[in-house]
């Protein structure tokens, strides 16, 4: 996607200017499962025990189950846990109280539903019934295998921190034991404890079951502006060396420098040009894509003057909104596509 530089100035006037509220409870209301001693015990231990990143997937989780009228989630409302549900309950409360023209957990909406749009259509883009693998780093509390239809020829490999993983594991044999309609949509899951920050990951995952010459879709979702520059560039190569071997797509977002270097910020990596660097990784196609573009809208962000919308009118090299000396914080979603040369006969 090219640089924007101007805006058609009808296409503000003709927007609505409405606000898209999620579908939330007066009274949040709690599933039944969650009051189960094991699982309370669990969440208990996360709240207590888990760092920032490692509770950023129960967050995470949280928006998926307040945002359920666009995600069908079933175990999302489990997977955030109840601490979490009421604290992003009660920002979007008060955010339908002060009109707000940004939803708390919009952003993890419409991150969720591009991700999942963007993984189908990269395994349609295969174009075979050969089966496929999915890798899931960082995969946190991720729910796609077990609702996502068009894994059902995929190989899943989930892999996060032990603990998470673990933890994951037991909330889902709550789950099954409390609804006989929980059923796996991929053809199978396999969850891998590996710190992707090591420099061995990629062997361990290649032990688990992974293989390098499989066709596989690579979903980084929420995690490489965790990641120092460092490791972070060492994930993006290993995944374009696999441009070589076979199919590869990678879905990733990307932050750009404002956004990672804020004040107090817990964020490392950034790019602020992504679509230039994955080609130079061996990407042979790039696209890419802002919260609030036509592909990452999903009708959410109608308001012309929300803070998305208001970025895509600014060129992506402003680092300073000229109207108020806010940082230009944006979230890069980004697809990228490799695969062999082909070998002329």
């Amino acid at each position: 996607m090219s640089e924007r530089d101007e805006k058609n100035p009808q296409e503000e006037s003709s927007a609505t200017t409405t606000t898209t509220w999620p579908d939330i409870e007066e009274e949040l209301i709690i599933p039944e499962v969650l009051h189960s001693e094991g699982v309370k015990k669990l969440h208990m231990s996360i709240q207590s025990e888990w760092d920032y990143l490692q509770k950023s997937a129960c967050q995470t989780a949280a928006g998926r189950a307040l945002w359920k009228h666009v995600i069908h989630d079933p175990l999302a409302h489990l997977f955030a846990g109840e601490t979490h549900l009421r604290n992003l309950h009660t920002k979007i409360k008060n955010d339908l109280l002060n009109n707000a023209r940004e939803v708390s957990g919009v952003i993890l909406a419409v991150r969720t539903l591009w991700f999942d749009t963007r993984i189908q259509a990269a395994l349609d883009s295969f174009q075979t019934d050969a089966t496929t693998q999915v890798v899931l780093l960082g995969a946190g509390m991720d729910a796609r295998s077990y609702r996502l239809n068009c894994l059902n020829k995929s190989d899943v490999f989930e892999v996060d921190f032990a603990d998470v993983l673990e933890a994951k594991t037991s909330l889902v044999q709550a789950a099954v034991k409390s609804s006989d309609e929980l059923r796996m949509k991929a053809k199978s899951l396999v969850r891998v404890a590996i710190d992707i920050r090591d420099s061995d990951w990629f062997d361990k995952l290649k032990k688990s079951g992974f293989l390098p010459e499989i066709n596989t879709v690579w979903v980084l979702e929420g995690i490489l502006y965790y990641l120092s520059h460092t490791e972070a560039m060492q994930v993006l190569n290993l995944i374009a060396d696999k441009c070589a071997l076979t199919s590869t797509v990678l879905l990733a977002d990307f932050m750009n420098k404002p956004s990672a270097t804020l004040p107090n910020s817990v964020f490392h990596f950034y790019s602020d040009w992504p679509d230039q660097l994955l080609p130079s990784l061996g990407f042979s196609q790039v696209s890419l894509s802002q919260i609030g573009d036509p592909d990452a809208n999903f009708g959410l962000l109608h308001d012309p003057l929300n803070l998305f919308n208001k970025l895509l009118r600014l060129p992506r090299s402003a680092q300073i909104h000229p109207d108020d000396g806010t940082p230009c914080c944006r979230l890069y979603l980004v697809e990228a596509f490799g695969s062999p040369p082909q070998i002329l006969p």
